[in-house]
C-alpha cells in the first residue's frame, strides 16, 4: 500500500476477500413515467417525511400557484399584443374593485361595472372576452395567439372576428352580460384557470350561445387547460372553430352540443346534429 495514502477499508479494496466495492444503487423504476408528466409520482421519503428536495419542490410550485392567482393582468401590454395583430380592443371591468374583493366575492366578478366594452352595437355572430380569471399569467401569455389563430380558422368560414374585449377582475359569468349588449350570438370566454400546483399558466375558452345574465354552466362548452405543457394552441384553436362552427349552426352550446371535433377531422366527415 502507498505510504503517502490512507488505509482504505477491507470492502473497498480489490485485493481483500469479499465485494471490492459497495453495491452501486439501483435505477428509479419510476423515473421513465417522471418524464411524461408533471404529476408528482414516488417522491420518496426521509424517515416519516419527504425528502427535503421534494419538499422545497412543493413549496415552490404552491408559491407560484399563489403568484398566479394574485398577480394583475397587465391591460395595457395585452392591447398592444392584441392591436399589433390587426384587433380593435375595448376594455371592461366587473363590480370588483379589487383583487381581494374578487377573491373574496365571486358574484361581483360575474356583473360589469358601468357599461365600458358593452354599449349596444349591431350584431355580431361572435364576441370574444379575455379576462384575467384566477391566473392572469394564463391570459398574458396565451390569450393574444390563440384569438390570432381562431381567427384565421373563422374567417375563412365567414365568422368575422375584427375585436375583443379585454376584462379585469373577470368572471365566466362576466361575457354573458356583455356578450348581450353587444347583440352577440356567441361569447367566447378566454379566462385564466384556477392554478395548479403543475400548470400556474393554464387558459379556459367557456362558448355560450345567446348570452345573457342568468346562463347556466350547463349551457356552455369548455376547453381547458390550454397552454404548451397541456392543449397547444393550434389544436385548442382548431377545436374552438369547430364549436363555434356548430353552434352558429345548430343555434346551442352546452350538453346540447358535443365536441365531434376530432371524429371530423379522423373520418373527413360533419357529425350530424
Amino acid at each position: 500500500m502507498n505510504a503517502d495514502l490512507p488505509d482504505l477499508p477491507a470492502q473497498w479494496d480489490d485485493d481483500a476477500d469479499g465485494p471490492s466495492r459497495p453495491e452501486p444503487t439501483p435505477p428509479d423504476p419510476w423515473a421513465a413515467l417522471r418524464r411524461h408528466t408533471p404529476a408528482r409520482l414516488a417522491l420518496g421519503r426521509a424517515g416519516t417525511s419527504l425528502p427535503t428536495a421534494q419538499v422545497l419542490r412543493f413549496a415552490a410550485a404552491h408559491a407560484q400557484a399563489r403568484d398566479a392567482v394574485h398577480a394583475p393582468l397587465d391591460v395595457d401590454a395585452l392591447e398592444a399584443d392584441l392591436r399589433a395583430r390587426g384587433f380593435a380592443v375595448a376594455r371592461a371591468a366587473s363590480r370588483a374593485a379589487t383583487r381581494a374583493e374578487y377573491l373574496a366575492r365571486p358574484d361581483l366578478g360575474r356583473r360589469l361595472a358601468g357599461d365600458a366594452g358593452a354599449s349596444p352595437q349591431a350584431p355580431v355572430p361572435l364576441c370574444v372576452v379575455i379576462g384575467d380569471g384566477l391566473s392572469a399569467v394564463a391570459a398574458q401569455a396565451h390569450a393574444a395567439p390563440l384569438v390570432d389563430a381562431l381567427r384565421g380558422l373563422l374567417e375563412p368560414a365567414g365568422v368575422p372576428l375584427p375585436e375583443v374585449v379585454v376584462a379585469t377582475q373577470a368572471r365566466v359569468a362576466l361575457g354573458d352580460e356583455i356578450g348581450a349588449r353587444r347583440g352577440a350570438a356567441l361569447v367566447l370566454v378566454l379566462l385564466g384557470e384556477r392554478p395548479g400546483l403543475s400548470s400556474p399558466d393554464s387558459l379556459g375558452a367557456y362558448l355560450t350561445h345567446a348570452p345573457r345574465p342568468g346562463r347556466a354552466d350547463s349551457e356552455r362548452n369548455c376547453v381547458s387547460n390550454i397552454r404548451p405543457e397541456g392543449l397547444p394552441v393550434p389544436a385548442a384553436a382548431a377545436r374552438l372553430a369547430w364549436l363555434v362552427r356548430e353552434a352558429l349552426r345548430r343555434r346551442v352550446t352546452g350538453i346540447g352540443l358535443k365536441d365531434g371535433s376530432a371524429v371530423e377531422r379522423l373520418e373527413g366527415v360533419r357529425p350530424s346534429a
